[in-house]
């Protein structure tokens, strides 16, 4: 079983958190020729499940954050790069053009 077997378009578009994230899955989705489209979605679910094994620590150092005193997971890296890495952003592309 694949990430995509449980996975549909929509269920990704609201596990991401940000719009300009679920902007990019719409733009990768309507862009990508059918072929490569299989791969796309498998990395929008990958980057869509780390999200979701996140959530707790992310919202553990929100309430730490909001109290004003550090989390207890000081030496917590930013993985932001990753987690759009995973999701196949295209950096790579021109501006306004698409996939194809």
């Amino acid at each position: 079983m694949t990430a995509r077997d449980t996975w549909t378009v929509d269920r990704l578009h609201h596990a991401l958190p940000h719009s300009a994230s679920r902007q990019q899955l719409l733009a990768d989705v309507n862009l990508t020729p059918l072929d490569r489209l299989p791969a796309v979605l498998d990395r929008w679910a990958r980057a869509a499940e780390t999200l979701q094994a996140a959530a707790g620590r992310i919202a553990a150092a929100r309430a730490h954050a909001a109290a004003g005193r550090p989390h207890d997971d000081a030496t917590a890296a930013d993985r932001t790069a990753d987690v759009r890495h995973d999701a196949g952003h295209r950096g790579d592309r021109e501006p306004g053009r698409g996939a194809a």
